[in-house]
């Protein structure tokens, strides 16, 4: 039976054993659910204590017709991940490039993904680092494709760091912990299940398992007692712009708001829509319209620009936010991005390695930069927390050099009227302590001296001077000792990609696009026919006021007739083209690389049909198919219809003011008020065609040399029979309509010309992308506005308007 002790110890043996036992069934079910490890956690030993950082790139492309990428970041990354020395690499999406030199087609290559292999295996061995830190996700374009995930073609799932450490999960989660701090980092693969080809493969596509991982990934510490709160942050591939909402209309940025997340950080974008391509959500937008689902105008909507009470007794509850940082890529912009996260205030420094490799890299954590700080809805942090708070009481930088630091120093300027001030300077020290991981530079200072209200009035920067005495300075930026942000506005091109949320604005664009072209096809059809045939018909008789003889009525009615059947063959066709773009599919071809059958692309997405293991949707690929719907309708449809009406009352006017010149002593009145008319809608429609054509001169004779001589034959064989046309068409109309109508005539043929143009290279670019035979697979979608369009100047042309 044993002893009294051992007695007692049995059921203290079995609880645990109960309690460990649970544990590796719970996470053997988490990680079956696809959460991964929700409790890894990894010390960070040595000095600086309060300090952590991590190293961010993104959108590496990869790819077998660009060498030079795996190149350079062999050559240089390498290297600074070894002087930065970071607890966490983190490295968010599109790993490979995926597409063919012509960039028209894309299917995974297993070269470039052998290529990243090694890549990254050097990088990692060269950085002497632990593999283990290093966290790869998937993008759009490691997907691109991909039938399955998992599958045999899913190279993914073979060569990326996180298969070959065994992260299977979609959820992926690590916690840094140092001075009883913690620092929570979680990933998340919100790349589609079926990987479509490019171009219908651009958003994110999460669904409500994933969000429910990605819940329990950030709540795992909020229920653990500690003294100092969790610092949270979330990385994927996809802003919140360019991410669909699930099944059941949940979005990632409701996740995000629910746990206050200090930051995302994303990419997907690049630098070619611009470098500040940052964006700050908070649960205040709820507060406003309804417009704030599909828009937001402003960087910092709807955060709190109002200075604390004073009143540190009564704290009140602000409101959730976070901050969404998208990063410059690795593929053209070659780009580096280091996140700090000082005493829980978190900030970043991005490096540009065009230029090669940076001796020297300056990382400031504190103050903040007032453009992008965090926990700025809350000034109470400044306001009350400074009499007990060291941390603001300190100026703070980590610098980062391959040679001896000689000095550091801060410059603190005042801003007026553009121009800089100095006000403070000031040699920083470096703390010292064992197990140094990074050079911490530290300066006390007055922040009461700098407590202005205006956010942007001091701005501050690091100097660095190395044993060579070579001088490195930090991008000089605002702060604020008042918590206030300083005001910052989106470019046009920025506000495209994150202030619009696409994927709530694509049935809206498409539905009021499809609103104004039925109109315009069905108006003239029924309003026009009743007022031209009265119309005409009191115009052909020879007075006003002679009674109408049966042996000149059929000669009204069969021009009626003749002219009502010329206006209807046309729209009629366009009619019948809008019907089939709503309720047929557009073509048929091969949205995935390695699946054999061919799928139905509709406005509502890819048809699931013939797709191998198909899911429960009829249809997959929204909103991403938008980047086909809404460029057809908007720059080729629109367009399309619009030259078709202006040539059918180009015709009209012509047609009736001829007629009218034969007899000005009966109906010069008439004529008078007719011309006035016209004149007006003549004047507008010249305006918009000079747009068009002055894109036209520049399209066929750019600046440039080198592609002036490679389109110059092309455009000159066009240009050559459209010119002579077009002064035999300005000669025999000018002395009808004058200038300003002849030139428009002008507008209307060459634009047509223009349209045909650039719709043939759209419907390459999608025969291209999906092997899509174009007179078997999409005759109506490739050949039926070209058909529209010139069935409607030879019907004009074939009665005088362009008899050249």
């Amino acid at each position: 039976m044993g002893s009294p002790l051992q007695r007692r110890r049995r059921p203290a043996v079995f609880l645990f054993a109960l309690r460990l036992l649970l544990s590796v069934c719970g996470a053997a079910r988490a990680r079956a659910r696809g959460g991964g490890d929700l409790r890894q956690v990894v010390e960070v030993p040595g000095e600086p204590g309060s300090v952590v950082w991590a190293v961010q790139l993104s959108d590496l492309h990869l790819s077998a017709f660009h060498p030079e990428r795996a190149a350079d970041f062999r050559r240089h990354v390498g290297d600074a991940l070894a002087k930065v020395n970071p607890a966490l690499v983190l490295i968010t999406g599109d790993l490979t490039d995926a597409k063919s030199k012509d960039l028209l087609s894309s299917r995974q290559e297993e070269f470039e993904w052998t290529e990243y292999h090694r890549v990254i295996d050097d990088v990692a061995n060269k950085s002497g680092l632990n593999k283990e830190l290093f966290y790869d996700l998937r993008g759009n374009h490691d997907s691109y494709g991909v039938p399955e995930v998992g599958g045999m073609f899913d190279f993914y799932k073979k060569h990326s760091i996180n298969a070959r450490l065994g992260r299977t999960g979609a959820v992926q989660s690590i916690t840094l912990q140092n001075n009883d701090r913690k620092h929570l980092f979680v990933g998340f693969d919100s790349a589609m299940s079926v990987g479509l080809r490019s171009p219908t493969n651009i958003f994110g596509q999460p669904t409500d398992r994933l969000l429910s991982d990605l819940d329990a990934a950030l709540s795992q510490w909020d229920n653990q007692s500690t003294s100092y709160p969790v610092t949270k942050i979330a990385f994927g591939h996809f802003p919140i712009s360019f991410s669909a909402l699930t099944t059941s209309g949940r979005s990632i940025k409701d996740i995000f708001l629910k746990h206050s997340l200090s930051a995302y950080l994303c990419g997907h974008l690049h630098t070619n829509f611009g470098r500040n391509l940052k964006r700050h959500h908070t649960s205040e937008q709820h507060r406003f319209s309804s417009y704030e689902q599909y828009f937001q105008f402003d960087i910092h909507k709807g955060m709190s620009t109002a200075v604390s009470s004073g009143n540190c007794s009564a704290r009140t509850e602000s409101a959730a936010e976070f901050w969404e940082w998208e990063m410059g890529d690795w593929r053209s912009a070659r780009s580096m991005r280091i996140l700090a996260i000082d005493s829980g205030y978190v900030s970043y420094t991005d490096m540009d390695f065009r230029s090669g490799s940076k001796d020297v890299i300056i990382v400031p954590t504190f103050p903040l930069d007032s453009r992008f700080m965090q926990r700025s809805s809350d000034p109470f942090d400044f306001t009350c927390q400074a009499t007990s708070t060291a941390h603001i009481g300190t100026v703070r930088a980590l610098v980062f050099s391959r040679y001896k630091i000689e000095s550091v120093i801060v410059k603190v300027y005042e801003s007026h009227s553009g121009s800089f001030n100095l006000v403070l300077e000031q040699e920083m020290e470096k703390t010292s302590g064992k197990e140094v991981r990074g050079a911490m530079y530290t300066a006390a200072w007055k922040r009461r001296d700098f407590s202005e209200a205006s956010p942007d009035q001091y701005w501050f920067q690091i100097e660095a001077v190395d044993m060579n005495r070579e001088v490195y300075l930090s991008e000089r930026r605002p702060f604020s000792v008042n918590g206030l942000t300083a005001k910052i506005s989106w470019t046009w091109k920025e506000f495209r990609v994150m202030g619009c949320q696409w994927n709530q604005l694509y049935f809206p664009i498409m539905w009021t696009t499809l609103a104004f072209l039925f109109p315009l096809v069905l108006v003239p059809c029924t309003s026009l026919a009743f007022y031209d045939i009265q119309f005409m018909l009191k115009f052909l008789r020879p007075k006003k006021t002679r009674t109408i003889s049966r042996a000149f009525t059929p000669v009204n009615f069969e021009f009626f007739r003749v002219e009502l059947s010329k206006m209807y063959v046309i729209w009629s066709g366009m009619l019948l083209y809008l019907l089939y773009l709503v309720f047929f599919p557009w073509f048929t071809g091969y949205a995935v690389t390695e699946n054999h059958n061919k799928m139905y692309f509709h406005y509502r997405g890819w048809s699931t049909k013939y797709l191998a293991n198909s899911s429960s949707m009829p249809y997959i690929g929204l909103p991403d198919v938008m980047v086909i719907v809404l460029p057809h309708l908007l720059f080729v449809v629109l367009p399309a219809f619009l030259v078709i009406a202006a040539e059918r009352a180009l015709y009209l006017g012509h047609d009736i003011s001829l007629r009218a010149k034969k007899d000005d002593d009966h109906y010069k009145s008439w004529y008078t008020k007719y011309v006035s008319i016209f004149y007006w809608l003549r004047k507008i429609l010249l305006l918009l065609c000079m747009p068009i054509i002055w894109k036209h001169w520049k399209v066929c004779f750019p600046f440039n040399f080198d592609s002036y001589t490679q389109n110059f034959p092309f455009c000159l064989s066009d240009f050559i029979p459209f010119f002579h046309k077009s002064m035999n068409s300005f000669m025999m109309t000018i002395k009808y309509q004058g200038v300003v109508f002849s030139f428009l005539k002008l507008c209307v043929f060459r634009r047509a010309s223009i349209l045909t143009r650039s719709y043939a290279q759209h419907c390459r670019t999608i025969v291209r992308a999906y092997e899509v035979n174009p007179f078997l697979d999409a005759p109506v979608y490739c050949f039926g506005v070209p058909t529209l369009l010139w069935l409607a100047i030879y019907r004009s042309s074939s009665v005088g308007v362009y008899q050249i």
